[in-house]
């Protein structure tokens, strides 16, 4: 894999052992430019596999990055991808549930790419719209297969776009 655009484009990025389904060039590109300049925002990964999603974040700016990935299995080869960027990156090996559960900083905005057999995609919107990582004008997102129904309000979350991408979608929630 390769950061599609920004300060490290073209840097290539290793793909860690175990399952991982990294996000296809032509979304990552998409959902960046959906979002527009995020210089000086923060970032939130949760389900980080490689993270490329963060190492785009942090080539197109994005400030205050931290990367949430539960298989420590992946731990080593995240940590040297990771070495690519010079911005504010931090990672917590915990599951995603309990991370938002326990952190209190806010951020920016919020990326989601759970496993796609993960059966609590809408339980974990829930978790996060109740939530101190979410502030009033975070932007949350969240990749899925097409064949899973997520509702487009959940709580204080509305729907603001959604996008496919093969069998996959991505969604785009702001605060109501």
């Amino acid at each position: 894999m390769r950061i599609t655009a920004g300060t490290y484009r073209s840097r290539r990025v290793a793909c860690p052992p175990g399952i991982i389904r990294p996000a296809m060039d032509r979304m990552r590109e998409s959902l960046f430019s959906i979002l527009g300049p995020i210089a000086g925002m923060s970032f939130l990964d949760v389900f980080s596999g490689s993270g490329i999603m963060s190492l785009e974040a942090a080539s197109r700016g994005a400030s205050r990055i931290h990367l949430v990935e539960k298989d420590k299995g992946k731990r080593n080869v995240l940590l040297k991808n990771l070495e690519i960027a010079q911005e504010n990156i931090s990672c917590s090996f915990l599951p995603a549930e309990r991370f938002i559960r326990s952190w209190k900083e806010a951020f920016d905005i919020i990326y989601l790419d759970p496993p796609f057999d993960y059966p609590q995609k809408e339980r974990l919107l829930k978790m996060i719209s109740s939530s101190s990582i979410l502030k009033d004008d975070s932007r949350v997102l969240i990749h899925f297969p097409k064949e899973d129904k997520i509702p487009s309000e959940i709580q204080r979350l509305i729907c603001t776009d959604e996008r496919s991408y093969g069998r996959s979608q991505l969604r785009f929630y702001t605060i109501a």
